[in-house]
């Protein structure tokens, strides 16, 4: 990192610190909340709602800052204990760590009786402020909703909210028409006995409403609410510049359209027709459950229907889910081959290789481009699970190392998410053997067969056991859900050691990520999307009978795999995937990279 622009950095947040302290004496509060979200709680947030970062500096996507009138701290989780770092001036801010050494723990230690901590009540659920409420109670201190955030009250040039236009999302690729959907959800809402319910969740939005828009990054969401009632109406709040011509004649005359700053009054004129409405408890803010409350509804926390449906795709879904890998196949498999060719020459970089990857994926007329920040990690690099490669970090691709590349495309009919892990020039022995282990948890996971009713974590010790095996492990889950022209990670499936107790079911489409990181050598990956589904059990069988169908075609580099710890089934599984990748993708495929393929997928 250049010491002159970490100086400057360091300076501004110097500045914007000192002025949030300003505007805390002037809001009554003696501490202030500021987490990494927005109104929705999303993974990805528009740049409106980088508060976190424009404050502390810290770019990753998980964290909270607490500033008091002489201290100020910054809690991360594992993934960033390296960056904050870089990031953030120590001098200003105590790095914390978020699990180990939480919020609650942190202000406990600083608060005094009569103090008072101030939050953004649409930037927090209620569940989310329960250990911070609690550290509040003991201390005698007053946990205080404020109506504006503060740093948005210091925050010169703070960027729009998003106005890019709704798009309609064509019901060829959305799999059942927006009508069939809320047939469902209203089916949903009688079963439940209640009499409406607030969608806050911007992926579930626009599912519901076959809509997709621009408004935060990689994924093809808009940022608002939905209220849809048991009698089939419903208002969709979003900002008026949002709204196209043609979005009120594609949402029909049962839903009406309303301004974000509306919602209040909009939703009081329900008085008449609604009495119970059901929030979510992962993305349902303080300030909506308030707000539904303080207008003389019976408030219910419920799951948000949208994820559990949304999650088990239709038929026509997976086929354009197959489509998009097949072309993302072919994109993937060009760049590898390019990459085969020029990384030997040692004039590429990880951001260079990142922008060519983009640049084969955007040949296809139907990308819409990346669904997350490529992970390009060469080397060492490649052992940083969630590195992202900046002008200031981007390692060189040269002879011998190891190169993680984990990327994916939003496509209109799917959205994918692949990792490989290739070599530059010649691996170590320890290369090929752990390489193999990870390659060995990655096919017993794909070949699982599984009866109805299994969860994730009960299937996660498969991608792990050959790693158990000589003592090693990975530290991520093993697995997460993906939408379809969505998010990339996608509830309420995944694949982790612990926690899930969602049941796996036909229609579901998840990852398959085993690996392995020897911090400051080389990381290693192997990722493929698979999808749920039911098969013919065997005669005598008394359970339904599961497994998963593998959706991404892209080669598997063989020269890190050791065969000689291979069983008999496992190399007739890559055998077999290698020649369903080259008989899918060789026609797709330019000649060069159609003579690469034959040799990378070449039987072993």
């Amino acid at each position: 990192m250049n010491h002159s622009s970490s100086q400057f950095r360091f300076a501004a947040q110097a500045q914007r610190l000192a002025a949030l302290r300003v505007a805390m004496t002037a809001a009554g509060v003696d501490a202030y909340l500021i987490p990494r979200a927005d109104e929705h709680q999303g993974e990805y947030v528009a740049s409106y709602a980088e508060r976190l970062h424009w404050l502390t500096g810290f770019a990753g996507s998980a964290g909270v800052a607490v500033v008091m009138k002489e201290k100020a701290a910054i809690f991360i989780d594992g993934r960033y204990t390296l960056q904050v770092r870089d990031q953030v001036d120590g001098m200003l801010y105590a790095y914390r760590h978020l699990i180990d050494e939480p919020p609650q723990a942190w202000l406990g230690e600083q608060l005094k009786q009569g103090m008072k901590i101030g939050f953004d009540p649409r930037l927090h659920t209620p569940a989310g402020l329960t250990k911070i409420e609690d550290a509040a109670k003991k201390a005698g201190v007053e946990l205080l909703g404020l109506p504006k955030n503060l740093v948005d009250s210091v925050w010169a040039n703070q960027p729009a909210r998003p106005t890019g236009a709704v798009e309609i999302y064509p019901d060829k690729f959305a799999g059942r028409t927006a009508g069939e959907k809320q047939k469902l959800i209203i089916e949903w809402l009688k079963g439940e006995g209640l009499d409406a319910f607030m969608f806050s969740a911007p992926d579930s939005i626009a599912w519901l409403f076959n809509i997709r828009s621009n408004d935060v990054e990689f994924t093809p969401i808009l940022l608002g609410y939905a209220l849809l009632t048991v009698q089939g109406s419903g208002t969709l709040f979003i900002e008026p510049a949002k709204i196209a011509p043609t979005l009120a004649a594609h949402l029909g005359s049962h839903i009406t359209l309303a301004p974000l700053n509306a919602l209040n009054t909009e939703v009081a004129k329900r008085a008449g027709q609604v009495a119970t409405i059901g929030v979510d408890r992962d993305t349902g803010s303080r300030w909506l459950i308030d707000s539904i409350k303080a207008a003389g509804f019976e408030l219910r926390i419920a799951p948000d229907p949208c994820t559990a449906i949304k999650a088990k795709k239709t038929n026509d879904e997976l086929d354009g889910v197959r489509a998009a890998h097949v072309r993302d196949g072919a994109a993937l498999s060009k760049f590898l081959a390019w990459l085969s060719r020029e990384a030997p020459k040692g004039v590429l970089n990880e951001i260079t290789a990142a922008d060519k990857l983009a640049a084969f994926r955007g040949e296809h007329n139907l990308y819409r481009g990346p669904s997350f920040a490529t992970i390009a990690g060469a080397g060492g690099n490649g052992a940083i699970v969630h590195y992202r490669a900046s002008p200031e970090t981007a390692a060189a691709i040269k002879p011998d190392l190891l190169l993680l590349l984990d990327s994916g495309g939003q496509y209109l009919d799917g959205t994918t998410d692949v990792t490989r892990t290739v070599v530059v020039g010649t691996p170590t022995a320890e290369q090929k053997r752990r390489f193999t282990l990870v390659l060995k948890g990655h096919i017993a996971l794909g070949s699982a067969r599984f009866v109805k009713g299994t969860t994730g974590s009960q299937l996660d010790a498969l991608a792990r056991h050959a790693l158990w095996q000589e003592g090693l492990d990975y530290d991520h889950s093993t697995g997460h859900g993906v939408g379809t022209f969505l998010g990339v990670h996608e509830g309420p499936q995944r694949i982790s050691k612990v926690g899930n107790t969602v049941a796996l079911e036909p229609g579901m489409v998840i990852s398959n990520e085993p690996g392995y990181y020897k911090t400051g050598e080389y990381g290693i990956r192997i990722e493929n999307l698979v999808a749920v589904r039911e098969l013919t059990a065997p005669a005598g069988s008394e359970k339904t009978l599961y497994e998963f169908e593998t959706l991404t075609l892209a080669p598997i580099d063989l020269n890190l795999v050791d065969t000689s710890i291979l069983t008999p089934p496992e190399t007739a599984w890559l055998n077999s995937y290698h020649a369903r990748v080259r008989e899918t993708l060789s026609p797709l495929v330019d000649a060069e990279t159609k003579s690469w393929l034959a040799q990378t997928t070449r039987a072993i």
